[in-house]
Order: structure tokens, then sequence, then C-alpha cells
């Protein structure tokens, strides 16, 4: 069957075992959308998900020839499951979302707007955020050191409700998957930006967003973002190290002299504990890289499409 006209908006949704909230996501998509100036097409990109997910989406695309969807043959993660949303995406703006529907539908035409208005991309911040304490901290802190090593003074690079010009996009594509913020990657590149304010729904079920995967995602940030991170931390460490060497020196003098008894054993257990803990730290972060080199060395793809409608 032949293609139909490339649409002006594409709207990419990505789902991992969505099932019970596919038929509303898309209706409330869909009403946002419908009566407005611009064609528009849905991509969904199911994740690998085992709760019939896919059959939702086959259901959808049959009664709308709109509904694009790609299923992949196991989970691979959000970025890159965002990756084969984009390289599909045919409309001049293109609307990223995640399918769990902590972000309204509702608001896509301000994202869209905000676009149109002459911003590259319009950037969802997330309004009275409903994620829990142990989410939220580790967000700010991520947040913060994107800003910092990107240069772009936002303040919800984890938002994934977003509007993206598709011309700065393209020349991201070979980098976003690998890469765990799309946005930030995008906006590294001088993109320009505009916030757009939007709210945000508590979610329904558990985070998969664990305190170990959000340390891993700090890592993740470090060593995608951050230029040159091990020759600072090292020079960091030799600094911190050296003062914190010459300090337990100087004060174990002065207690042997005024008690004649150096305390070296507790000093030194100390001093060793805590460059064992920063050279754990960088053993880490140069286990990013490795592993990063590991994958371009292999050439391992990103995803396995299973199926595609």
């Amino acid at each position: 069957m032949a293609e139909t006209a490339a649409p002006e908006v594409s709207v990419v949704v990505t789902l991992f075992n969505e099932g019970a909230t596919i038929d509303e996501l898309y209706r409330r998509t869909v009403a946002a959308l419908d009566h407005g100036p611009r064609a528009f097409e849905l991509i969904f990109v199911d994740d690998g998900s085992t709760d019939g997910t896919f059959a939702e989406l086959e259901r959808l695309h049959r009664g709308d020839p709109r509904v694009r969807a790609v299923r992949f043959k196991r989970n691979f993660g959000q970025h890159p499951a965002m990756h084969a949303g984009l390289a599909r995406a045919r409309g001049d703006i293109v609307v990223t979302m995640d399918g769990d529907l902590q972000n309204a539908p509702e608001e896509i035409p301000l994202l869209v707007e905000a676009v149109e208005a002459g911003s590259d991309v319009a950037s969802g911040r997330r309004l009275a955020r409903k994620d829990p304490l142990g989410r939220a901290v580790p967000s700010r802190v991520i947040n913060g050191m994107l800003r910092r090593f990107t240069g772009v003074a936002i303040s919800d690079f984890g938002c994934a409700f977003n509007a993206y010009r598709r011309g700065v996009v393209e020349p991201m594509l070979g980098s976003i998957g690998k890469q765990k913020f799309t946005k930030a990657l995008v906006l590294s590149g001088g993109a320009s930006v505009t916030e757009v304010e939007v709210t945000h729904a508590p979610r329904h079920g558990a985070s998969r967003y664990s305190p170990l995967r959000l340390t891993r995602m700090a890592l993740h940030v470090l060593a995608g973002f951050w230029p040159q991170p091990i020759q600072w931390i090292g020079v960091a460490l030799g600094m911190v190290c050296s003062l914190l060497a010459v300090a337990l020196g100087v004060y174990g003098c002065v207690y042997w002299v005024d008690n004649s008894n150096f305390p070296g054993p507790l000093f030194g257990g100390v001093a060793v504990l805590f460059v064992l803990g920063i050279q754990g730290f960088i053993l880490a972060l140069v286990g990013e890289y490795l592993g990063r080199i590991q994958r371009d060395v292999e050439g391992r793809p990103l995803y396995a499409i299973e199926r595609e409608l």
C-alpha cells in the first residue's frame, strides 16, 4: 500500500506494558489534534511489552491509518525506543512523550505552537511533580549536572514531553539512543529552546527508575556530557589527597609532640578508605567508557524489531 502524505506533526510515544492505558492515550491525543489545522501521525514504539500492548496497537492501527507501531523483540530501554520513533517520524515537528499518561496529551498543541513560534525545541517543564522523593532528589542532581555540562539553562532535562523541529533531531540520530538524554544531546548541538510548563500526573504502578538505575544514569551523564572527566577527577583526587595527607601529617606531628604518641593507624585508615572510595567511583566511570567502546567496536544494533505496522 502506498504511504500516505507526510504529516505536519509526528507524535512519538514509547511504551512498556502500557496496555491498560493505550486506548485512553489514543483517544485523548486524537481529540487534542483532530480539530486543529495540522495533519498528524502517531508512532507508538512497544519496547518488548509482555501484557498485550502490541495487540492494542494492532487494533488501533486497523481503525486509524495515522497510527503506526513498532514492536521490539525484547525490552531494550526507553532511549533506544525513542530513537526508533524519531527515526521514523515524518512530520516537520516531532512531539515525544511516554505512554503512562503522566503527561496530558491535551497539552501537545502548546508544545507544537512553541516550535512554530520560532524555537527549535519546546522543552516540557513539569509543574508540581508527582514523583516520590527518592526519585525527585536524584533527578534534581542530574538536572544540575546537565545544565553545567551542556551550558543550557533549562530546569527539566528529564521530562520526555517535548517538541522538536525535525531538522535539529536528524543530525543527532547517530547518537540518540546511545545517550540517555535526547533533549540534552539535541540542545548541546546549539538548538534554540523555550520552556513550556506542563502538568504532571502521578504514575500508576512502580517507577522503573530505582536508586541504582538513577546512579548509573548519573555516571552516564558524566561520561556522555562532561569533557575529560577522568582527567578532572584525577586532578581533584590528587589535590584532595595531597592536602589531606599534609593536614594529617601536621596534626600527627603536633599530637606526637604533645602526647609522645603518633596516632598513625587511625588517620592512615581514614585516608585509605577515602582514596578507595574515590577510586571506586573512577573505576565505575571507566567501566561506562569501556562499555561504550565495546558497543561501538562490536557494532551492535540499538534494538531488534519484531514487527512494524
